[in-house]
C-alpha cells in the first residue's frame, strides 16, 4: 500500500510540474508577443517616415540616423563582427533580430493561430506585392550604402568568365565542323544537324536554367549549368562516333544555355541603378573576348598536326579535339571561381532568407569599404523588409518512401514551379513587357544570326567562284610513262588516257577525271580531297595504301585491278588548306569589330537611356544592311560584316539591360530565360532561311534583315 501511495504522489508531482511548465510557457509567449508588437510598430513608423522623404527620421538603427555615412566614433567594420571585452554589442552589429514574418511564424508555432490561415490567396498576393515594392526601395538604398567597389569587380570577372564560355560555345561548332566532318565521318546531311543541335540545346537550357534560378538561386543554378556544359564539352572531345558526339554537344549547349539569363540577373542585383547600364555593358565585352579566344585557339591548334596523337588505329585524337578541350577552360574557370562567391542577396530576401541576405550585404559593404581605405564605416542596417511568403501545397502520394519516388516528386514539383513562374510572366503588370520584349528579341535575333551565317557563306561562295575561274581543263590528253609525285590541284581531265603511269606520294586536291582510261597504272600513298573519278575505266591497275573509296568512283569500271591496304574511314587534312585560316581570320575580325560598339554603349547607356540606345542601334544596323548591295568581293563583304556587328552590339547590350530591369526579382531570370530561348529559336530559323538563299539571290536576305531590324 505504501508503494502505491508513493506512486500516486510521484504522478501528481509530475502532472503539477507539467502544468507549471505550460503556464510559464504561456506567459512567456504573451510577453514575446507584446515585445514583438512594440518593435514592429516602431519599425513600421520609422519605415513609413523614411519612405515619405523624412531624412531625419530614424530608419535603420534605434540610436542613429541613416545618411549613407557612419559616425567615425562607431568603430571599425571588423570590430563589429564580434564583442568587446565586456561582451557589449556594438552599434551596427547584427543582433540576431528576426524579421516580422519570422516572429509571427514563431508565435504560431507555439499554439497561436496564424491570421494568414483566414486569408485567401489573392489577399496574400496583394500583401506580398506591397512588401516587394517596399523592399525594392529599401534595397536600392542599401546597395547605395554598400557602394560599388572590390566586391562588384570580383563578381564582374567571375561572371565574365561564364559569359565568355557562352561566346566560345557559339563558335566552337563552326570551327570544328570541317575537321569533324572528315574525322568522324559526318555525312553531308548530318553536318547541318551539328550546327543546329547546339542552338536547340541552348534554347531548352535557357528556359530551364532561367526558371531554376528563380527557384533555387542564381549562384546555385549557374554552378550546375556551367558544370553540365564543362563536363559534356570535355567529353565530346574524346568520343569517336558521330551520334555520341552529337549527343554531347546537345547537352553541352543545354548547360551553357543558362549562362546569359542567370549571369545578367545575378550581376544586376548587386548594382545600383545609376551604374547598372554601364557595368552590364562592360560585362557584355566578355562575350566578345570569348569569340576572340575561340578564333585564336582555332588558328593556333586545328590546322597543325603537332597538337594531335593516336592510340592505335582505332582511336585518333586529332588537333580539333585539343581545340575543344581548350574551349572548355573558360567554363571550368568560371565554375571554380563561382564556388567562392555568395548568393544574390536580393534573391535571398525575395524568398524570405533575411539573415543570410543581411550577412552577404554586410560582406559587400565591408569589402568595398576596406578597399577604399575606410574600414571605420559601419554597416548600419539592422533589419530589411522581406515579402510575405506564400506556402505552396505539394501533393504527395502515400507511397513515397523510396528514394527514387522522392526524387520524382521533387523534380516534378520544381518543373511545375518553373512553369507557374513562367506563366506569371504573362500576368499583369508584366504581360505587356513580355510581349513587346519577345517581339524585339525575336526580330533582332532573326536578323543578326541570319546574317551571321549568311556572311561566311557568301564569302565562301565568292571564294569558290574565284577558285573556279582558275581551274585548268585538259581534254583528250594522252599521258604515258610519267611518275606523278607532286600535287595536282584544281584540274579537270576529260576523255584522257593514262598508260603506264605511276602516282606515288602525292595529293589530288579538287581534281575531277571524266570518261578517262587508266591502263597499267600504279597508285601508292595517294591522298585525295574533293577528287572524283566519274565514268572512268581502270585496266590492270594496282592501288596500294590509298584513300580512294567507292563513292569517289561513280560510274567507273575495274578490269583486273587490285586494292591493297586501302585507308578506310575519313581522313583529315589541313595541309595547304588556306580556307581554314581564312575562316578563323574572318570570325576574328567580325568579333573584334564589336569592341567600339561595346565601349560606346557602356559610356552612353546611362546618359541617353536604354530605349534610345536600342532603337538607334537597330535602325543603324538595318540601314547598314543596304550597303551589302555593293559587296562584290571578299574584302568588301568582310568590311560590311564588321560594320554590321559593330552597330548591332549596342542593341544587344541595351536589350539585356532593359530585360533585367523590367522584370521583378521573382520572375527576372525566368523571363530572361524565356526571351533568350526565343532568341535561339529565331537563330535556328534565320540560319535555315538565310542559308538557303546564299546561291539564289542577295536581295531577299538584305530586304528581310533590314525590315525586321527597322520595324
Amino acid at each position: 500500500m505504501d508503494g502505491a501511495y508513493k506512486m500516486e504522489d510521484r504522478t501528481s508531482l509530475v502532472k503539477g510540474a507539467q502544468d507549471i511548465a505550460k503556464e510559464v510557457k504561456r506567459q512567456t509567449v504573451k510577453k514575446v508577443n507584446k515585445t514583438v508588437d512594440k518593435a514592429q510598430d516602431g519599425y513600421t513608423q520609422r519605415s513609413y517616415n523614411r519612405f515619405q522623404g523624412d531624412e531625419d527620421a530614424e530608419y535603420y538603427t534605434e540610436g542613429g540616423n541613416y545618411d549613407g555615412e557612419a559616425n567615425e566614433d562607431e568603430g571599425s567594420s571588423e570590430a563589429t563582427e564580434g564583442h568587446d571585452e565586456d561582451d557589449e554589442i556594438y552599434e551596427g552589429e547584427y543582433q540576431g533580430i528576426p524579421n516580422t514574418e519570422q516572429n509571427k511564424d514563431g508565435v504560431a508555432a507555439l499554439g497561436h493561430p496564424n491570421q494568414d490561415d483566414y486569408k485567401d490567396r489573392r489577399e496574400l498576393e496583394t500583401e506580398r506585392k506591397a512588401d516587394e515594392e517596399e523592399l525594392a526601395q529599401q534595397y536600392e538604398l542599401i546597395i547605395q550604402e554598400c557602394g560599388h567597389g572590390r566586391f562588384q569587380w570580383a563578381l564582374f570577372f567571375v561572371l565574365g568568365m561564364a559569359l565568355m564560355a557562352d561566346g566560345v560555345e557559339v563558335f566552337v561548332v563552326g570551327f570544328v565542323l570541317p575537321s569533324a566532318e572528315t574525322d568522324i565521318c559526318i555525312p553531308n546531311s548530318g553536318s547541318g544537324w551539328l550546327g543546329s543541335i547546339v542552338y536547340l540545346g541552348m534554347m531548352v537550357g535557357a528556359f530551364f536554367w532561367g526558371g531554376l534560378a528563380d527557384k533555387v538561386g542564381r549562384r546555385q543554378s549557374l554552378l550546375i549549368c556551367m558544370s553540365v556544359n564543362g563536363f559534356f564539352a570535355f567529353l565530346s572531345s574524346f568520343v569517336q562516333g558521330y551520334g555520341f558526339f552529337l549527343f554531347c554537344r546537345l547537352l553541352s549547349g543545354f548547360g551553357i544555355g543558362g549562362a546569359v539569363p542567370v549571369v545578367f540577373s545575378y550581376f544586376s542585383e548587386v548594382l545600383a541603378r545609376e551604374k547598372r547600364g554601364e557595368h552590364l555593358s562592360w560585362l557584355c565585352m566578355f562575350w566578345m573576348i570569348g569569340g576572340i579566344y575561340a578564333s585564336a585557339m582555332a588558328w593556333a591548334i586545328i590546322p597543325h598536326y603537332g597538337w594531335s596523337f593516336s592510340m592505335g588505329s582505332a582511336y585518333q585524337f586529332h588537333s580539333w579535339r585539343v581545340f575543344v578541350v581548350m574551349c572548355a577552360l573558360p567554363c571550368v574557370s568560371a565554375v571554380v571561381a563561382l564556388t567562392f562567391m555568395p548568393e544574390s542577396p536580393r534573391f535571398l530576401l525575395e524568398v524570405g532568407k533575411h539573415d543570410e541576405a543581411w550577412m552577404i550585404l554586410k560582406q559587400i559593404h565591408d569589402t568595398n569599404m576596406r578597399a577604399r581605405g575606410q574600414p571605420e564605416k559601419v554597416f548600419t542596417v539592422n533589419r530589411i523588409k522581406t515579402p510575405k511568403q506564400i506556402d505552396e501545397l505539394i501533393e504527395i502520394d502515400n507511397d513515397t518512401g523510396t528514394w527514387y519516388k522522392r526524387c520524382y516528386v521533387r523534380v516534378r514539383t520544381e518543373l511545375e514551379g518553373i512553369w507557374l513562374t513562367f506563366m506569371r510572366c504573362f500576368n499583369y503588370p508584366v504581360k505587356d513587357n513580355t510581349t513587346k520584349l519577345a517581339a524585339v528579341w525575336f526580330t533582332l535575333s532573326f536578323g543578326y544570326y541570319g546574317l551571321s551565317v549568311w556572311f561566311p557563306d557568301v564569302i565562301k561562295h565568292l571564294q569558290a567562284e574565284e577558285y573556279a575561274t582558275r581551274r585548268k581543263t585538259f581534254e583528250f590528253e594522252r599521258v604515258s610513262d610519267i611518275n606523278f609525285n607532286f600535287t595536282l590541284e584544281n584540274q579537270v581531265y576529260s576523255n584522257g588516257i593514262f598508260i603506264n603511269d605511276r602516282f606515288t606520294m602525292m595529293k589530288f586536291k579538287s581534281v575531277t577525271f571524266e570518261d578517262t582510261l587508266f591502263k597499267n597504272c600504279y597508285f601508292e600513298d595517294v591522298t585525295t580531297l574533293s577528287t572524283y573519278f566519274r565514268n572512268c575505266t581502270f585496266m590492270d591497275t594496282k592501288f596500294f595504301n590509298t584513300d580512294l573509296e567507292p563513292y569517289k568512283y561513280s560510274g567507273s569500271r575495274f578490269i583486273n585491278c587490285t586494292f591493297e591496304h586501302n585507308k578506310t574511314g575519313c581522313q583529315i587534312s589541313f595541309d595547304d588548306d588556306y580556307s581554314a585560316y581564312w575562316i578563323y581570320f574572318v570570325n576574328f575580325l567580325g568579333t573584334l569589330a564589336v569592341l567600339p560598339g561595346n565601349i560606346v554603349s557602356a559610356l552612353l547607356m546611362d546618359r541617353i537611356g536604354r530605349l534610345t540606345m536600342l532603337g538607334g542601334s537597330m535602325i543603324l544596323s538595318g540601314i547598314s544592311c543596304f550597303f551589302l548591295w555593293f559587296g562584290t568581293s571578299e574584302s568588301m563583304m568582310i568590311g560590311m560584316l564588321c560594320l554590321y556587328n559593330g552597330l548591332t552590339i549596342s542593341a544587344w547590350n541595351s536589350l539585356d539591360v532593359i530585360t533585367v530591369e523590367l522584370y521583378p526579382t521573382d520572375r527576372r531570370a525566368t523571363g530572361f530565360g524565356f526571351l533568350n530561348a526565343l532568341c535561339k529559336a529565331a537563330a535556328v530559323l534565320g540560319n535555315l532561311i538565310f542559308g538557303s538563299l546564299v546561291i539564289i539571290t542577295k536581295a531577299i536576305p538584305i530586304l528581310l534583315a533590314s525590315t525586321v531590324l527597322i520595324s
